[in-house]
């Protein structure tokens, strides 16, 4: 299930475009004073390293973009400035930036339990300032392309090329290209987040986090250095999004679920029934890949299954889970399907948080026995040493 991004890369441009078309309703940027000394094409440099960018750390970009262009702008140009260089705009960007940074130089000394809401808030945050700055795409590469638009124009007559529109090759060449660099980077950075969220060590936190902000920072000072060592750079990038787009999308959708059913205590008005009890897979099993989600089902002769849809639309496939010894495996943050093969407990499938707490529900439902696995069997075992340490009882047994 999603393997090539191709497909979903379609559908979010086309999503890009509407939101883009509703935020082109603003008022056009006003660009800084003309540079027709430039040279021809910087406009369109400038553009993709400017799209690269702002898809790594979307808030953040833009908010970044939007104060370059007001402070670099007369105040007579202010007025026409588009949204995100209002002040208001980018100035709350760079507080929410703030709060998140400070949350991830404190949430290193907390517990996973405690930091978890927090990575959860700031998964949803990315995705919502995705959208913005997909709609802040068409405005901020147009002001990149006006502001060179003279010294673009002026070659064009040299080349006997004056009838040709600026503007429109811009609309049909650069903007479709920067939207789904947008998305395919986006993709990729978004998929940090939900890495972190899963993650159960603030270091390895902090370590994503760095190495994306390094990443930022390395093309806006390449950019500012050179703009054509700076869209050499994005390019690069770009192209390595291209081949990671469909492992990240994959774990978009898993760490959307994760994040919906964390966030909104679904696991509180929730019950498993027979037949529609979705999942992801915990690891590529056959030619299945990781995270493909489906419905685990079980027939009348006790053969398991997980129906699923390629690209979650597409005629429905199954995929037979014929392992041994296999249980409900009592997670501490959701339930899992392990097996056992040659003596060790390996995990089928992941089961979203909202199945939290109804590990004997599902034990019932599919007839199988729940056993303690991961993080939840340790503590549960150190509790039981505390316990014997001071004669309160024996350790808990665990299944092994």
């Amino acid at each position: 299930m999603l393997k090539s991004p191709r497909l979903i890369l379609t559908l979010f441009f086309c999503v890009s475009l509407v939101v883009v078309g509703l935020a082109g309703k603003a008022p056009p940027p006003a660009p800084p004073a003309s540079t027709s000394t430039q040279a021809p094409g910087l406009g369109l440099a400038q553009s993709i390293s400017a799209a690269t960018g702002v898809a790594i750390s979307p808030l953040l970009g833009v908010s970044v973009v939007g104060s370059w262009q007001y402070f670099h702008a007369t105040p007579a140009q202010r007025g026409s400035l588009s949204w995100y260089a209002h002040p208001l705009f980018w100035i709350t960007g760079f507080l929410i930036v703030g709060a998140v940074g400070l949350k991830d130089v404190l949430g290193t000394a907390l517990p996973p339990g405690l930091k978890k809401p927090f990575d959860v808030a700031e998964v949803c945050e990315n995705k919502v300032s995705g959208l913005v700055a997909a709609g802040a795409l068409i405005p901020m590469v147009g002001s990149f392309m006006s502001t060179f638009a003279p010294a673009t124009d002026a070659s064009l007559a040299q080349g006997g090329l004056a009838f040709m529109d600026i503007t429109s090759v811009q609309q049909v060449v650069v903007l479709p290209f920067a939207l789904v660099a947008f998305v395919m980077v986006w993709l990729v950075s978004h998929a940090i987040n939900i890495l972190i969220l899963l993650s159960p060590w603030g270091v390895i936190d902090a370590m994503l986090k760095s190495a994306r902000l390094f990443l930022l920072m390395l093309m806006a000072s390449i950019a500012c250095i050179n703009p054509w060592l700076g869209a050499f750079l994005s390019l690069i990038i770009i192209a390595i999004a291209y081949f990671l787009a469909g492992w990240s999308l994959r774990l978009m959708v898993y760490g959307s679920v994760y994040s919906w059913d964390f966030f909104t205590l679904r696991r509180m008005r929730f019950h498993p029934e027979a037949g529609i009890n979705w999942a992801f897979t915990a690891r590529k099993i056959q030619a299945v890949p990781i995270r493909t989600y489906g419905k685990l089902v079980r027939d009348g002769g006790g053969k398991f299954t997980l129906q699923y849809r390629p690209w979650l639309v597409l005629p429905g496939r199954t995929l037979d889970l014929t392992g041994e010894g296999l249980a409900v495996g009592n997670g501490f943050f959701n339930p899992v399907l392990v097996e056992k093969r040659d003596g060790e407990t390996q995990a089928l499938l992941t089961f979203p948080p909202r199945y939290r707490d109804h590990e004997q529900d599902l034990a019932r439902l599919y007839e199988l026995p729940v056993e303690d696995v991961g993080l939840l069997k340790g503590l549960k075992m150190v509790w039981g040493w505390i316990r014997e340490l001071f004669g309160f009882g024996k350790p808990v047994a665990l299944m092994t």
